[in-house]
C-alpha cells in the first residue's frame, strides 16, 4: 500500500544517523529525511530554521526551541512533538577576551557581549541563566548580534542591542572591543587558538555538572516541529514522528556498545561516567520528563520580551505523542 511521503529536515548528529541512513522505518509514512544544517552547509543547504519559519518548506523540521515559542506566540500554523534532538549547557558556550578583567559572570555587568541573534535558543538560555543562576542582571549588558533575527519581535525599550557582522564580532572579541561571546558554536578566534580568547569559566564542565545536579536537566535547544495542515491531513503524524526519532536515538545509543565506534579514544569511558553522573537519560524525550526545563525556558523567553506571556508546555505541545 502506498504510504504518504513526509519531508523531514534535520541536522546531522550521531543520534540522527539512523534517520539519515534510512535504517529506521515507520509503517505509516515514508519519511524523506534531508540533511539541512542551520549554521554550516548540509547536503540540502543551511538556514533550516528560517526556511521552515518563513516558507514552511518541509512537512516537519528540527527547529529552535526559542523560535518555536516565538512563532507559536505569533500564531504560526505549526506545532511540535516533545522530541529534543539538540541540547547544550550555557556554561561551556560562554567565551571571553582574557584581557577584559572578567573572572566570572558578575564581571559582565556593563560589558559588551556578542551573540548569534538575540532570540537564538542558546542566547536566551545564557541570558536567563545569568539572571536566575548567577544573579547577574542581563539588561546591564550591551548585546551585539551578528545577524537579523529569525522572527521579528519588538523588544523591551531597556534592552541595549547592536548589530554587527560575524567577522566584526570575531575581530572585536580577539582585540577586546567585545568583552565576551555567547553562542551555540565556538567563535572563530577560539577555534583558531587565539591567545586572547578563552572560556568564561575556568572549569565549565564542573559548572555544568553542578547545574545538572541542581536543575536536573540537560537544557533543550531544539524541538521537532511540523506543519499543522499536514497533521490535520494525517492525524497519525505526531505519533509517528515521536516514534521514529525515539527509534533512531535508541539505535544510535546501542552503537556506543562498541568501544571503538567513536573517534573519541575514551568515548566509552566518558559515556559510562555520564551515566553514573546523571542517574537518568539526559537525552530523554517526552513532555513530562522535560516539563521543568520547558517551563524554565518559557519564563526566560517571556522575561526577555520574546513572547507576550509565559507559554505553558501543554499548549505548545498539544499532542504529547508519548
Amino acid at each position: 500500500m502506498h504510504r504518504p511521503r513526509i519531508t523531514l529536515a534535520v541536522n546531522s548528529y550521531d543520534r540522527h544517523s539512523p534517520l539519515l541512513e534510512a535504517t529506521v522505518d515507520n509503517p505509516t509514512f515514508d519519511f524523506d529525511v534531508l540533511e539541512v544544517s542551520q549554521s554550516q552547509e548540509g547536503r540540502h543547504g543551511n538556514r533550516r530554521h528560517e526556511r521552515f519559519l518563513h516558507t514552511l518548506e518541509w512537512d516537519a523540521c528540527e527547529l529552535s526551541l526559542s523560535s518555536y515559542l516565538v512563532a507559536r506566540d505569533q500564531g504560526a500554523p505549526i506545532e511540535a512533538v516533545p522530541v529534543f534532538p539538540r541540547r547544550l549547557f550555557s556554561q561551556s558556550q560562554m567565551y571571553k577576551h582574557l584581557g577584559s578583567g572578567i573572572h566570572g559572570p558578575s564581571d559582565l555587568v556593563g560589558k559588551r557581549v556578542g551573540l548569534n541573534t538575540y532570540q537564538t535558543t542558546l542566547s536566551v538560555l545564557a541570558k536567563g541563566d545569568l539572571d536566575h543562576v548567577y544573579g547577574v542582571p542581563w539588561k546591564s549588558i550591551t548585546w551585539v548580534t551578528s545577524r537579523q533575527e529569525g522572527l521579528e519581535v519588538e523588544l523591551p525599550s531597556d534592552v541595549t542591542l547592536e548589530l554587527a557582522t560575524t567577522e566584526q564580532i570575531d575581530q572585536d572579541l580577539a582585540e577586546g572591543r567585545i568583552h565576551a561571546y555567547f553562542g551555540p558554536h565556538p567563535p572563530k578566534p577560539y577555534l583558531q587558538g587565539h591567545p586572547n580568547v578563552g572560556r568564561l569559566f575556568a572549569d565549565p564542565k564542573a559548572e555544568e555538572e553542578r547545574y545538572l545536579r541542581e536543575e536536573g536537566y540537560f537544557p533543550i535547544m531544539h524541538v521537532v516541529a511540523f506543519k499543522r495542515d499536514t497533521a490535520e491531513r494525517y492525524p497519525e503524524l505526531p505519533g509517528a514522528l515521536f516514534t521514529i526519532f525515539e527509534d533512531a536515538r535508541q539505535l544510535a545509543r546501542t552503537r556506543w556498545d562498541d568501544p571503538n565506534w567513536s573517534l573519541l579514544v575514551w568515548g566509552r569511558h566518558e559515556l559510562e561516567r555520564q551515566q553514573a553522573l546523571c542517574g537518568f537519560d539526559p537525552w530523554r524525550n517526552g513532555l513530562e520528563a522535560n516539563r521543568k526545563n520547558l517551563e524554565r525556558f518559557a519564563t526566560y523567553s517571556n522575561e526577555q520580551g520574546l513572547t507576550s506571556r509565559r507559554l505553558s508546555p501543554d499548549e505548545v505541545f498539544p499532542t504529547p505523542a508519548s
